[in-house]
């Protein structure tokens, strides 16, 4: 297999081959498209039931106005995701694709409150989305893990509740808490600290959404809840000492530059800061956040923060590496990943770095 090119800069044409890694991907905003048009027709959602028609329902605008606009999108494969099947399928969908273009390792998130209209429980919810990616993860080698998403519009009573059940989740894959929605109108995370404390305590690592409204004082407040990760941020960028406190205390941007132009938090892909925080030396990841609400593949972000935002491939590679630094997998999991794209990067074929580690890639 040709190698990446990374010198001079050029863009390898071997993009799409890259063992990736992806930690801010959404469920509910990767529904295929063919995918909504069946479960519209079987379900009797009120949706468009051609595929065009559906496309364009479920595509958010490409310059958005606002965070709350964005997450107007998702009104509908919510609506498409009441029922147990429907859940599975999806997520089984969802890891195939992802396998396809070659992300090795994926953290998929999701609100399993949202999923309670037909009448589910929430252990219920969760066992599907287990259920549904571990059978794509054993088909395909990719290794996946969950994120059980609170929502800030919730009641904190309520969001406790789901943590607790999260935790019973543990040993099927579900290893990380998170806290999203719309933070112009609850920009408080801290009132859902009481979720957060029985997450980590419950074994759970913790991200949070934040900074999609509000810039860099959003992220200010996230940190009183002490997350390893923030997904998006980034407008950290404006604040010199918050760098500095990301940098101090090792926390990980999760950013999602396509859908940043979406939620109006920055004018254009090219004018993302993920180069500059990078260089800034912020820890930071890339991820798609949703690839059908933002259609695109994660090998299309990689590929636009080469020609538009300005890294290097060698930067692109590192940052894509650094994702399995802090992901949320135990080391069981995460080392013969690590060797293997430390393999492929050295020219070894795909999979020689985790046969040279003496162990199999696992399958969840």
């Amino acid at each position: 297999m040709e190698r990446p090119v990374v010198a001079n800069g050029s863009l390898p044409a071997d993009l799409g081959s890259w063992p990736k890694a992806e930690l801010h991907l959404h469920l509910d905003g990767s529904v295929l498209v063919d995918t909504a048009v069946e479960l519209a027709r079987s379900r009797g959602v009120d949706a468009p039931t051609d595929r065009a028609a559906m496309a364009r329902a479920l595509v958010a605008d490409a310059d958005g106005a606002s965070q709350a606009a964005l997450l107007r999108a998702f009104d509908l494969p919510i609506a498409l995701l009441q029922d147990g099947e429907a859940l599975e399928r999806v997520a089984r969908e969802l890891v195939e694709t992802k396998a396809a273009e070659n992300v090795r390792y994926l953290e998929v998130r999701w609100a399993p409150l949202l999923h309670r209209a037909g009448g589910l429980r929430t252990d219920e919810v969760i066992a599907a989305v287990c259920a549904g990616t571990a059978d794509a993860a054993g088909r395909t080698g990719a290794v996946v893990r969950l994120i059980a998403t609170a929502l800030r519009s919730h009641d904190p009573t309520d969001n406790a509740a789901l943590a607790e059940e999260a935790i019973r989740f543990r040993d099927r894959g579900l290893t990380g808490w998170d806290l999203a929605g719309d933070e112009a109108t609850h920009p408080d995370a801290s009132a859902h600290a009481e979720s957060f404390a029985i997450a980590r305590a419950g074994g759970l690592r913790i991200t949070c959404h934040a900074g999609e409204w509000g810039g860099a004082a959003q992220v200010r407040r996230a940190l009183a809840l002490d997350p390893e990760r923030i997904a998006h941020g980034p407008g950290a960028i404006d604040d010199a000492g918050l760098c500095a406190e990301l940098r101090g205390r090792g926390v990980t941007l999760d950013l999602c530059p396509t859908s940043n132009v979406q939620a109006g938090i920055v004018p254009s892909v090219a004018a993302h800061p993920l180069a500059r925080l990078y260089r800034a030396g912020v820890s930071v990841t890339l991820s798609t956040d949703d690839l059908t609400v933002s259609d695109v593949s994660l090998t299309d972000e990689y590929r636009r923060a080469v020609e538009l935002i300005g890294l290097s491939p060698a930067e692109l590679w590192a940052i894509d590496r650094h994702a399995l630094d802090v992901a949320f997998a135990d080391e069981d999991a995460l080392a013969p990943l690590r060797a293997d794209f430390d393999a492929w990067a050295g020219g070894l074929p795909a999979g020689d770095g985790a046969r040279q580690a003496g162990a199999e890639l696992p399958a969840s």
